[in-house]
């Protein structure tokens, strides 16, 4: 028996395009307010958010998170343009931390965002740069993490100051809802560093913002030191670690959208408002808070100075993921309640019994 689908014209650059839907009536979000949202629902959210999302998502590499089943079955990342990929989905070759390449997609049009649905994607995650140049991100990232015990009204306040921080910086800041229970601040950069000199400048934007509310922010990696801070996820700023796009859904049961919103709704703002069905409506009745985001990008030389005098006053590298090769002075990878200084040198490398 032939599977259920529908065929879908998206018009597009290039004149309209025309894209099978199958499964159109399979409950992405079962549990969603008001009834299921479908695939064929959440193709047309993407079509009616297409101009935004790819203002802030498109032209760079994006690694698409998929559900074959729903958000309720197990989900895994496509990079590489998979077998059959049309011709108007295009990619570009990346280099990664171990040196390694492959090509990443990379989406240009609507038409290329309803193929991702087809694909059965829910979570889009873009890269910092853009097709162009991989390798030199085009905003700075910082992703402000509640932890247990924190919410977002303590993640609120640490935007507000993190506003400061990086204006005194000569940056011009950008925000927008995780999607769940964080923040996420980007500000447009002249993409003329790479992404470990980026991170550099998000971890002295961190410790800035840690010595003005010690008592609410944190820049510490392990979880055990971090308390009920709102924790400053420098290492969101590397290479192909990616978040949530702008108008990107998340895999959570009352299908929330990662929403850009501006400064002044900070104070009254219910990140549970902004989902899958209220996002149209939303950009009908307000024009994209990110519209001009990338129309004056800054620079970060500030930022470096602030890292470089850090590094002089005794703090260095911060922990990189597990994921990812032992990097150039870094700490070493083990928790500080398990850490015998004995047996690490003065590089972080473990010394052989």
């Amino acid at each position: 028996m032939a599977s259920e689908r529908i065929t879908l014209t998206v018009p597009g650059p290039k004149g309209d395009r025309t894209l099978d839907l199958s499964s159109p009536n399979r409950a992405v979000w079962p549990d969603a307010d008001g009834g299921p949202i479908t695939k064929a629902e959440l193709a047309d959210y993407v079509q009616a958010v297409a101009e935004p999302f790819l203002a802030a998502n498109g032209n760079r590499p994006v690694s698409l998170e998929r559900f074959r089943d729903g958000i309720g079955g197990e989900s895994f990342f496509s990079k590489n343009p998979p077998k059959g990929t049309p011709d108007f989905v295009e990619s570009v070759m990346c280099t990664y931390n171990s040196g390694r390449k492959h090509p990443q997609i990379v989406l240009t049009e609507a038409a290329a965002i309803v193929w991702a649905v087809q694909m059965n994607t829910v979570v889009f995650h873009p890269w910092a740069s853009l097709a162009a140049d991989t390798d030199n991100p085009v905003e700075l990232r910082i992703d402000l993490d509640p932890q247990p015990g924190t919410g977002i009204a303590e993640a609120v306040a640490a935007a507000h100051e993190l506003r400061s921080v990086l204006r005194e910086a000569g940056l011009e800041p950008y925000i927008k809802t995780s999607g769940n229970r964080g923040l996420h601040v980007f500000c447009p950069i002249v993409p003329e560093h790479e992404f470990l000199v980026v991170r550099h400048a998000v971890i002295a934007a961190g410790r800035e913002l840690e010595r003005r509310m010690p008592d609410r922010v944190t820049t510490a990696w392990w979880k055990e030191e971090r308390g009920e801070r709102i924790f400053v996820d420098f290492n969101q700023a590397n290479r192909d670690r990616t978040m949530a796009g702008a108008y990107s859904p998340r895999a959570l049961p009352w299908a929330p959208v990662s929403t850009p919103i501006h400064w002044d709704e900070l104070d009254e703002l219910d990140p549970t408002r902004f989902t899958v069905r209220t996002i149209p409506g939303r950009l009908a009745e307000t024009a994209d808070p990110w519209a001009t985001l990338q129309d004056a990008p800054g620079r970060i030389d500030t930022l470096l100075q602030w890292w470089e005098r850090d590094v002089d006053n005794g703090l260095g590298e911060m922990p990189f993921p597990p994921e990812f090769p032992k990097m150039p002075g870094e700490p070493p990878r083990v928790q500080p309640s398990k850490r015998v200084e004995a047996n690490w040198d003065a590089e972080g490398n473990r010394i052989a019994d």
